[in-house]
């Protein structure tokens, strides 16, 4: 009950904030934080392993769907830059200073358990406000990419630092071999997952119980994946990336309601999240004091270590997009080797890959390096510190590791939540608008194309019993698509005319999404316009089909 009521009033705030035009997550941490100080009140308690495995896949998950295969590979090398290099230097960095300042005495390893916590930023508020203020297409492709790989590398990290000081030991003891382990069966088990799902799908053929079975998949993906010792992370991510690609495909009923269900179980799941980190704030510091730490340290190691996790992202963003400026200018003065055509042999390697080699601004890189904000992951492994170490003593320095990791989280969604709005305002970034509008046209060419493409052949072969000028009314009509409803024809006539034209406008949109998918898989058009064209044309089916059911 008390659940219910959280997730209740979370979306209350979240109205309510839409309609005033703030962040929603903000205004939830602070309201949530202001409910924990009334007296008598008892936060709900959750499990830390429950609101990982219940919150985190189908976040992820749904992000995955979303976001296309190709556009993650086109900008692997920021991505991963940003999702495992920084994670890491991240970890070590608040490791070494947490050691260094010696307000709490956190030993090396202790302080790398609480690095390897804070590390992760959680993209959900950063990525909800660039859409909001419309930032560039690659910006957002690159916050998104990193928000779906980076909880593996912190998590693989966690673990690692946790085994070492409870005296525990993990699957594999070697870090490196671990995380090799994990990156390489954590995706197999998602792959495995995904393509089972698409095969249970096409024997379903039913909306509701596809949407039904979909649901289940990033639980199974991620407990799976963890029952095994890998990543449950990039179990889940491959597994929505494989679903999503293959649902392009499938029926637009399931597209519809899919799209629908997952972004309703976003609102819920990111509100719940943000209301659960505000109520908990005061009790954070009551357990502080039971553990008999003080306060006072705590709250300058707190501010330690936001600190650090503030200042080392901007560092690392700016090296991880500025090492491409200063590679070009040293391959203007070192002559490296070429190949056919007069091309560099690395550049056009690179080109086969088809990487995505165009640079951030220095304006994009600042609002990059200011999005990171802690949220559930940060959340989830702080109350996953085991109580005791292996020989049986109090697990050293958890409380006030707890209560670090938890007022940065705060700290950093009130400061850089609050101020991310203004400095994208500030620095006048936004998308192209003469590029979107590019992309979308290009879109609805290739669209016009694929369905000419179909009414040639169509005109080439009509079927048997379709005379010519039949043939060019069926034509018309379906060119006009669904511009008027008593032209089309009635299917429980069962003519010819009715049964052609109905074959012929599948045929068109199957022709017109396998254009789509092979330009965005080809690189040709952006992720966005094709996606945005592909929902248009799920509508036009939609719309088409209620019409001609209504006839019945």
């Amino acid at each position: 009950m008390e659940l219910i009521l959280v997730v209740v009033g979370a979306i209350v705030i979240t109205v309510m904030a839409h309609r005033r035009g703030l962040e929603p997550a903000l205004v939830i941490v602070v309201v949530g934080i202001a409910v924990s100080f009334l007296p008598d009140f008892e936060p709900p308690e959750l499990d830390s392993h429950v609101l990982l495995t219940l919150v985190l896949p189908p976040l992820l998950y749904s992000a995955a769907l979303n976001f296309s295969f190709p556009t993650f590979r086109r900008n692997i090398r920021p991505i991963l830059g940003l999702g495992v290099g920084l994670v890491v230097v991240t970890a070590f960095a608040v490791a070494g200073f947490s050691a260094w300042a010696d307000a709490v005495p956190l030993s090396f390893g202790i302080a790398l358990v609480l690095g390897a916590i804070v590390a992760p930023p959680d993209a959900v508020t950063a990525v909800a406000v660039g859409r909001k203020l419309g930032l560039p297409r690659r910006m957002m492709a690159i916050l998104t990419g990193e928000s779906l790989i980076n909880d593996a590398a912190a998590l693989t990290l966690f673990s690692f630092a946790v085994a070492h000081v409870a005296g525990t030991k993990t699957f594999i003891e070697n870090p490196v071999a671990l995380f090799g382990y994990s990156a390489v069966v954590g995706p197999l088990v998602g792959a495995a997952l995904g393509y089972i799902t698409l095969w249970i799908r096409n024997q379903l053929e039913s909306p509701g119980l596809e949407t039904a079975q979909g649901l289940l998949v990033p639980f199974a993906a991620f407990i799976t994946a963890e029952e095994l010792h890998a990543s449950g992370v990039l179990a889940v991510v491959v597994a929505g990336f494989i679903v999503g690609n293959g649902t392009l495909s499938a029926g637009y009923q399931t597209r519809l309601q899919e799209r629908h269900v997952w972004n309703a179980l976003d609102v819920l799941l990111e509100a719940f999240v943000f209301a659960y980190i505000g109520l908990h704030l005061r009790f954070v510091l009551v357990h502080l004091q039971e553990a008999h730490e003080s306060l006072m340290e705590v709250v300058v190691a707190s501010l330690i270590v936001l600190a650090v996790v503030l200042l080392i992202r901007p560092l690392s963003v700016f090296v991880i997009f500025g090492r491409r400026k200063l590679t070009e200018h040293v391959g203007a003065r070192v002559r490296l080797p070429t190949v056919e055509n007069g091309e560099r042999g690395w550049r056009l390697r690179l080109r086969r890959r088809r990487v995505d080699h165009a640079k951030l601004t220095w304006q994009e890189s600042l609002v990059v390096s200011w999005t990171g904000m802690r949220g559930v992951v940060t959340l989830a492994a702080a109350a996953a510190i085991p109580v005791t170490t292996a020989s049986g003593e109090p697990f050293p320095e958890r409380a006030s590791i707890q209560a670090i990791a938890f007022l940065v989280s705060v700290g950093t969604l009130l400061l850089q939540g609050w101020t991310l709005p203004l400095l994208i305002r500030r620095l006048h970034i936004r998308a192209d608008a003469d590029a979107e509008l590019a992309e979308s046209l290009r879109a609805a060419q290739v669209v016009h194309d694929a369905a000419e493409g179909v009414f040639a052949a169509f005109r080439d072969n009509p079927p048997a019993g379709v005379d010519g000028e039949l043939a060019e009314e069926i034509l018309a009509t379906i060119a006009r698509q669904s511009d008027d409803a008593d032209q089309m024809p009635d299917p429980d006539e069962h003519t010819p005319r009715a049964e052609v034209y109905s074959k012929l406008y599948r045929n068109v949109l199957v022709a017109q999404r396998a254009a789509l998918i092979a330009e965005l898989d080809a690189g040709n058009i952006e992720d966005e316009a094709a996606r945005a064209m592909l929902e248009r044309l799920d509508l036009q089916e939609a719309g088409v089909t209620a019409r001609l059911e209504s006839r019945f």
